[in-house]
């Protein structure tokens, strides 16, 4: 089930993002979060699946149709963070609901965290915290980081001579996604240049991060959320190699079947994260 969405702009001053929207005027407002590499579109066939909520559904900044980040600036988690809360001061949402996959949950949770009072409900698919590392492992982290920047400025994007050698390309990605998915991403994802079509998002999100958090302080995030919060885990996705991880959280559980894109591969995956976000908002 994938319905046209309205196209909306937001200028948040330092930036401007792209957006979907979904639902009706008065429904409850979520901001919806994709993962990395992705855009709007992920949530194209689970958001008109969900009833009563009103969801704005974002290009992340450096993604899809939205803006890059100015020359010498980074994408780093608390700079998605601050852009989340600048469109809800846009959109005039003091409290709001947070919808997000894979690097869109682990922003949510990092917003819900950093401030509880502000977030009524979180739905995650497939991802929670940031991948961690031991404070012994600063040094060494940064100088990684710094050396892929400096050999950034000497690479050129990949160039695909059709529409479907791009979503060819897509499909076998770090994380596979089907056909269909890979599709929809390219539509909000790829642009006609010289030779024929590459991908929008900006090479600087292939960077490594110059730093991570070590686990304690990853956890600080999650022990300070307050609201009802509902984690799908996909069977075949990248959370169940964690165990550990999801014993200690204190959220509802779902284990639904399907790989890390479960809500965008297929319908049938849709249909299930949507029966379970219903339930969990419960405006069905």
């Amino acid at each position: 089930m994938t319905r046209v969405a309205e196209e909306i702009r937001l200028s948040l001053g330092h930036i401007e993002l792209a957006a979907h929207l979904f639902g009706p005027a008065d429904g409850l407002p979520v901001i919806a979060l994709h993962g990395w590499l992705d855009n709007a579109n992920s949530f194209a066939r689970l958001a008109p699946r969900l009833a009563g909520l009103r969801i704005v559904a974002l290009d992340l900044a450096g993604h899809g149709c939205s803006e890059h980040r100015p020359i010498g600036a980074s994408y780093h988690l608390a700079d998605y963070v601050h852009d989340v809360l600048r469109v809800a001061a846009q959109l005039g949402w003091t409290r709001f609901a947070l919808l997000g996959h894979s690097l869109g949950a682990v922003i949510s949770v990092q917003l819900a965290g950093a401030l509880p009072e502000r977030v009524s409900h979180l739905a995650l698919i497939d991802g929670v915290v940031p991948p961690t590392a031991s404070e012994h492992e600063a040094a060494e982290r940064l100088g990684m980081a710094l050396q892929a920047q400096l050999r950034l400025d000497g690479k050129r994007k990949s160039v695909y001579s059709t529409l479907e050698q791009g979503v060819q390309a897509r499909m076998k990605g770090m994380v596979a996604v089907s056909h269909e998915a890979a599709e929809l991403l390219a539509q909000r994802g790829l642009m006609p240049v010289a030779g024929g079509y590459s991908w929008r998002s900006d090479s600087r999100l292939t960077l490594p991060s110059p730093v991570r958090l070590n686990p304690a302080q990853a956890m600080a995030f999650v022990q300070r959320i307050q609201c009802p919060t509902c984690l799908v885990v996909a069977e075949q996705g990248m959370l169940v190699r964690h165990a550990s991880l999801l014993e200690q959280l204190p959220f509802e559980q779902v284990t639904l079947p399907g790989g890390h894109h479960l809500h965008l591969n297929d319908e049938q995956g849709a249909a299930l994260v949507a029966d379970c976000f219903n339930r969990f908002f419960g405006l069905a």
